[in-house]
């Protein structure tokens, strides 16, 4: 069993639901050299998550910032930790529901996704700033 690991640090972006697949294999080609293992990605930050789904329709990523702004909506007169500003409390609920990591299968050198997925950058506050994801691929050669 081999092991790759890599801590990467993405570029900030806006609010939403970002595409990063690409960035990911680029920042780790030894996923190239297994026949079969996992790439488990984790971002360090509370405001922050990952997922994995619709790669082909930007819409998607449009609807999916719209439904958790009305599920997790800002200002409401119960949060106490507000002092980071309206978006970081909702953006710590929001990272929690999606959660911070994920595992993808990597079958003959790549990631074994469906065809129409795709990872995502949940990006939850406004300004988030650059990201730092740990990517770690194993399995055998």
């Amino acid at each position: 069993m081999e092991f790759y690991q890599k801590e990467i640090s993405l570029k900030p972006v806006t609010r939403g639901f970002h595409l990063i697949t690409s960035e990911i294999i680029s920042a780790l080609p030894q996923i190239k050299n297994f026949k079969i293992g996992q790439l488990q990605v984790f971002i360090k930050h509370t405001s922050a998550s990952l997922t994995i789904n619709e790669n082909a329709d930007p819409t998607v990523r449009t609807d999916f910032e719209s439904h958790f702004n009305k599920m997790v909506p800002e200002n409401m007169s119960y949060y106490i930790h507000t002092y980071e500003g309206a978006d970081d409390m909702p953006a710590h609920i929001k990272g929690s529901l999606l959660g911070s990591s994920i595992q993808i299968p990597i079958t003959n050198g790549n990631l074994n996704l469906g065809v129409w997925q795709g990872i995502y950058l949940c990006e939850h506050r406004d300004y988030g700033g650059s990201r730092k994801l740990v990517v770690t691929a194993f399995g055998t050669l």
